[in-house]
Order: C-alpha cells, then structure tokens, then sequence
C-alpha cells in the first residue's frame, strides 16, 4: 500500500468515525424504525422524454400517411406491405404469434419498469428522529421531512475500512446489495475463526452505524492468503 493509498483511507476512517460517533449519540437501535422508509425514486426524464419522441413521431408519420389517402394520394410502401402481410397471413402464423408475443413482453417490461421504484444503488437511511423538547414542532417537521440516503458503493469502502481494521485481516472486499452484504477477507495471522468472528462484530457495528432504514443479511468468507500458507 504506498502512501496515497494510506491516506485516503486514513481519511475515509477518520470521516467514518465521526459520523459513528455522532449516530452514536441519537439513540438509533439495531432495528428498523417503526415507520416504513420508502425507496428513492428515479424521476426517468431522459427515458420518458426519449418514449415521448419516439411515440410522436410514429403518431405523426401514421397520421400522414391516413392524411394523404384520404386526400387521394398513395399510401406508403410499407403501410401497403404491412396491410397486405396481416391480411394475407393466419392468426396462428408463426411470424404473427412471434411479433405478438414481442409486443406483449415489450408492454409488460414497460409497465414493470414504470412501476419500479428504480435508483437501485442507493439505500435509503433511517429518518433522523424528532426532538422531544417543547415548542419543537416546527423542528419535528422538518426532521420529518429529511430523507437521506448513502450509495452502495460507498457504503461498501465503509465497511470495507472497517474491516480493514481487524486484527489479522491483510485484505478485503466488501460488497453490498439491497438485501444482502457480502464479506470476503484474506488472513494472514491469527486463527481463522477468530479473525471471522471479529470481522463479523465489526461488520454488523458498522452496518449499524450507517443508520440504514433496513438492515441487510451478512455473509462473511475468511480465508487464508496463499503466501500465508507457503
């Protein structure tokens, strides 16, 4: 490790550690808060601005082509086509029931994606509780109204800091899903099961410490570095 690599770690502890030692203080417990934390959700304006177009413009060449019929021009080629495909062709054609189950999955996938919150790198945290002093209740608003959230990645290089720590662990990776947090951890001295043991208290203190609105499950895979073992 050379010296950038030092510091910016030594950086993201010191960082890390103070955020631990104010959360400490706000009496967050292990468990999820009692109301239910909703999921960030993405805005999609670039997709539906993109659906938009191409909607548009598909209703504004149909509309042309119907437009120039009705005035006594041709229709297009490809309309002409398209009229005499599915005119001529059963409905149990295979092409039919093919381009029919295509535009089916194509609808589904959409409606599911509409309706997906989205935004999946991005865990929300616990809602900062309200102060209980009298003559709060503006201040317990707008703590209510606080949502705060941490992304994957770097909720990762926090524990993965955090891990670091242990006595006997000489590298280690952490990844975090939405559900689940996976610890794999390369040992260089100190018995196996106690480096295990200790990089789990860690990890599960740190995971509490980020405050995050739903604790995910924890696997942690300690293993003996090669050169260890030669």
């Amino acid at each position: 490790m050379n010296a950038d690599q030092k510091m910016r770690q030594s950086t993201s502890a010191s960082v890390y550690g103070a955020r631990a030692g104010t959360g400490a203080g706000s009496g967050a417990g292990d468990g999820d808060p009692p109301g239910r934390v909703r999921r960030f959700w993405s805005e999609r304006r670039v997709p539906a601005g993109i659906v938009a177009l191409v909607v548009a413009a598909v209703s504004g060449l149909l509309l042309y082509d119907v437009a120039a019929v009705r005035s006594g021009r041709r229709a297009m080629r490809w309309r002409d086509w398209l009229a005499d495909e599915l005119a001529a062709r059963p409905l149990d054609n295979a092409w039919m029931v093919a381009g029919a189950a295509l535009l089916a999955a194509l609808g589904v996938w959409m409606v599911v994606m509409a309706m997906a919150p989205g935004l999946r790198g991005l865990l929300p945290m616990r809602a900062p509780e309200p102060a209980s002093e009298p003559g709060s209740g503006a201040g317990a608003e707008a703590a209510a109204a606080v949502r705060a959230g941490i992304d994957r990645t770097s909720a990762g290089l926090v524990l993965r800091d955090r891990a670091m720590e242990v006595p006997g662990v000489r590298s280690a990776r952490v990844d975090v899903g939405r559900r689940r947090i996976k610890a794999r951890a390369l040992a260089h001295f100190r018995d196996l099961d106690e480096v295990r043991a200790d990089l789990d208290a860690a990890l599960h203190e740190g995971i509490r410490q980020l405050g995050l609105a739903r604790s995910p499950a924890l696997s942690v895979h300690v293993r003996r570095s090669a050169k260890s073992k030669g």
